[in-house]
């Protein structure tokens, strides 16, 4: 074979083409930004010297005569004195070449020329036609021949009146598309103000001012050890003295350079449009708090007696064992009081720890538990329930300053601690929550409290949610918001997930749109889905090129161990993939289940759900399962919990929300206006109906017929259509589809779209069936 000649010719580097366009982008914009220069400069001559050229000259020593045909063509023949607005043009576009972006590009062009022509149209009608004696200022009026001759047709038209009176409804409209602050400007400019304006009336449900502070009342009581009271007053909150989560240290990362195409300019003059993703819903109310009930007398404080033979029987049992102690401090709680025991020097923490059998039969209480010590205190805590519990309603926690200046993307509020102060998180934080509790110790209630927290503070379209109940009872009332909040699989009729086989497909799409969000997230450089959320509100990404406004998606699943029994790794490693990447997409889980067995509660599982909830279980097997120690099986129940957050334990009861409120709830959001279904995830196919072409025809089912006339019937391939009419499981209605497609009666998937139909009458529907069968 012939070698190659080297022609000592190196080739261009690949880049060679980005770089000349680059130079040449650069050139023509310095020529463009000259010109405009140039432009503005003849027209200012053309002012000045008006008189010169009324008499005759036709040039200028500076711009020559060149520049006075130029002037004389836009000022004193087309647009007048408006023809200051072509050098503007100019300018932009000489800008936008060297990629400077100091306004909304194609909004500024079009402002600009659309108020040259207002203009020229305004100074024709003032100048021409209303005060005739000017005309003739600049030859051919101020105007230019565009503004007399638009104004002499308008006036022609519908009279002097009317065109003042369009002229002025123009210039309204040009003053808004050009800036949003020219309505409110105009607002201030002719507001009137009276002595005793009425305020307006907000459709929003006030915030409740603060309560006061707590007085805590201490009671040294006569006795050989000294004991304290600290007693909330009646229907009060503890003061918020939690510090704030420390504020995340500054990212000392430059900013990322983002491509010119790809970044969105601001608008006119420099203000920031920014994208609403609530335009659509514009008119959407949150819950308002008189859908709830307070609770409120259901439950009594514990009295001086109880708690002064509480603390006697303590100091019993605790001497019987040669515990000496030096103070106790009793702090009351709506379920349970925290006598906190400082104990004299010299005492092993051990020791008193080994008595909590004994002192749960002393004081004859269930749910006992000894803290030893409470972190951050040199005391150890012993919670004893109280003997009339106090309900906390979800209205009291729900109103709670705390709850609603809480400055988090998904704020829930569970109840208060056992120092009556109301408890609160961010879910987005957790990132991910592990809920286990044995039947009938308040589990669903923390869901509905969970789910009644998010619906009270989020707007449909900042948050979906994907609710799996197995047990189709817990969750059915939320089948009304499908509309607002609910996501769920394009080809699914319930918005509430009951198969198996469908919460099997929902968790992979989930996991299809987590990465889908992904690579959004890489296209636009951000890290998370909260900066890419403000990039695109901030209109820096371009949705031309997929970009879209992305939703926190909750997933509450209801029986975690119904499903892990029927599917098993099918349902668990979607969702580990999903505990483990989805945090930084705005995807987050709540799992609830009432069997916390290790065969349930996987080590896969809980290494990726940090934070966990326990509600009362039977053994303390099933508490370490949850938590990784005992306690779970100490606590009373009806909503008594312990919230793990890996680091610390926290002792809460449970806010009560009853069915009849969330109803209620779920009413007011679904009367209202909202999207026109539910919000749609990827569409996922099985493995069991993958490729059509592998079908075997042969071997139809026997329903295929019926099926087939039920599509061409209603021009509609949808595997759901087949599953209600015919009573099917969606295994087979999926079966079915596949073959309907092999065999050339639909057409493939398309998405979220319901699938063509290729057959439009019986007839031609009966003939292949035939031929079919003639095979």
């Amino acid at each position: 074979m012939a070698k190659k000649k080297n022609t000592g010719k190196q080739e261009p580097p690949a880049n060679e083409p980005s770089r000349r366009n680059d130079s040449l982008r650069f050139i023509g914009g310095v020529l463009i930004l000259l010109f405009a220069l140039f432009t503005f400069i003849v027209l200012g001559l053309y002012i000045f010297r008006w008189g010169a050229y009324q008499s005759g000259a036709q040039t200028s020593p500076l711009v020559g005569k060149l520049g006075y045909q130029w002037a004389n063509l836009l000022m004193g023949e087309y647009f007048g004195l408006a023809s200051f607005g072509i050098p503007l043009l100019f300018g932009l576009w000489g800008l936008r070449l060297l990629k400077v972006r100091i306004v909304y590009f194609y909004k500024a062009i079009l402002a600009t020329l659309t108020g040259c022509i207002l203009f020229s149209v305004f100074l024709g009608f003032i100048f021409g036609h209303l005060i005739p004696p000017l005309k003739g200022l600049i030859g051919k009026g101020l105007g230019g021949i565009t503004g007399d001759v638009i104004s002499g047709w308008l006036i022609q038209i519908i009279g002097m009146a009317g065109t003042a009176l369009l002229l002025l409804l123009l210039t309204l409209s040009w003053g808004i598309l050009v800036s949003p602050k020219f309505i409110p400007w105009l607002n201030n400019l002719f507001r009137v103000k009276k002595k005793s304006e009425p305020a307006t009336k907000d459709t929003t449900p006030a915030v409740e001012p603060a309560p006061p502070p707590p007085v805590e009342k201490e009671f040294n009581l006569p006795q050989d050890d000294g004991f304290e009271i600290h007693r909330p007053e009646d229907g009060s909150e503890k003061e918020e003295t939690e510090k704030k989560d420390a504020e995340a240290p500054a990212d000392d990362t430059p900013p990322m350079e983002i491509d010119s195409e790809e970044e969105e300019e601001e608008s006119f003059f420099g203000e920031s449009e920014l994208y609403d993703p609530t335009k659509e819903l514009s008119n959407y109310k949150r819950p308002p708090l008189d859908l709830l009930v307070d609770h409120k007398g259901k439950g009594a404080m514990p009295t001086d007696e109880e708690l002064e033979r509480n603390k006697d029987k303590i100091v019993t049992v605790l001497r019987n064992f040669n515990i000496g102690i030096d103070k106790i401090i009793a702090t009351i709680g709506p379920t349970v009081t925290l006598y906190e025991i400082v104990p004299k020097a010299g005492i092993r923490i051990a020791s008193i720890k080994r008595l909590e059998d004994d002192i749960a039969l002393n004081l004859s209480a269930l749910g006992i538990r000894i803290i030893a010590p409470i972190p951050g205190k040199g005391t150890v805590g012993i919670e004893v329930p109280n003997e009339h519990p106090n309900i906390v309603s979800m209205l009291s926690v729900v109103k709670s300053p705390k709850f609603i200046e809480a400055q988090y993307d998904l704020p829930v509020v569970l109840g208060k601690k056992i120092d009556n102060e109301i408890y609160t998180f961010d879910l987005s934080k957790m990132p991910h929550l592990l809920v286990a509790g044995a039947t009938g110790q308040g589990k669903s209630v923390g869901l509905n409290a969970i789910l009644t927290s998010l619906l009270y503070r989020k707007h449909p379209s900042e948050l979906k949610l994907v609710l799996v109940d197995p047990k189709r009872v817990e969750l059915s009332l939320y089948s009304k918001l499908e509309r607002h909040f609910l996501a769920k699989l394009p080809d699914s009729e319930e918005a509430i997930i009951t198969d198996t086989q469908k919460v099997v497909y929902t968790l992979k799409s989930l996991c299809m749109e987590m990465d889908e969000r992904y690579q959004l997230l890489q296209s636009a450089k951000v890290r998370n889905v909260k900066e890419y959320n403000e990039r695109f509100v901030n209109r820096r990404l371009n949705p031309l090129r997929g970009h879209r406004y992305m939703p926190f998606i909750v997933v509450v699943i209801d029986e975690f161990a119904d499903l892990i029994m029927t599917a098993g790794r099918e349902v668990e490693e979607p969702i580990a993939r999903l505990a483990q990447l989805a945090r930084a997409i705005g995807i987050h889980l709540v799992i609830a289940t009432q069997r916390p067995t290790t065969n349930i509660i996987t080590g896969l599982i809980k290494a990726n759900f940090p934070a966990r909830i326990a509600f009362r279980v039977i053994s303390g097997i099933d508490s370490r399962t949850i938590l990784d120690t005992t306690g779970a099986n100490q606590l009373i129940g009806r909503g008594d919990m312990l919230v793990s957050t890996g680091n610390e334990m926290i002792r809460v009861q449970c806010a009560f929300v009853d069915t009849p409120e969330v109803e209620r709830i779920c009413d007011f959001v679904g009367q209202q206006q909202g999207f026109g279904g539910a919000f749609l995830l990827p569409e996922y196919k099985g493995e069991e109906s993958a490729s059509a072409g592998k079908v075997d025809l042969g071997k139809r089912d026997e329903l295929f017929a019926e099926a087939a006339r039920i599509i061409v019937q209603s021009q509609q391939g949808s595997t759901s259509l087949i599953q209600r009419k015919l009573e099917l499981g969606y295994n087979r209605a999926g079966r079915l589809m596949d073959q309907l497609e092999a065999a050339g009666i639909v057409g493939p998937p398309e998405g979220s779209k319901a699938r063509q139909v290729l057959i439009s009458d019986f007839i031609t529907l009966d003939a292949k069936l035939a031929a079919m069968d003639g095979q």
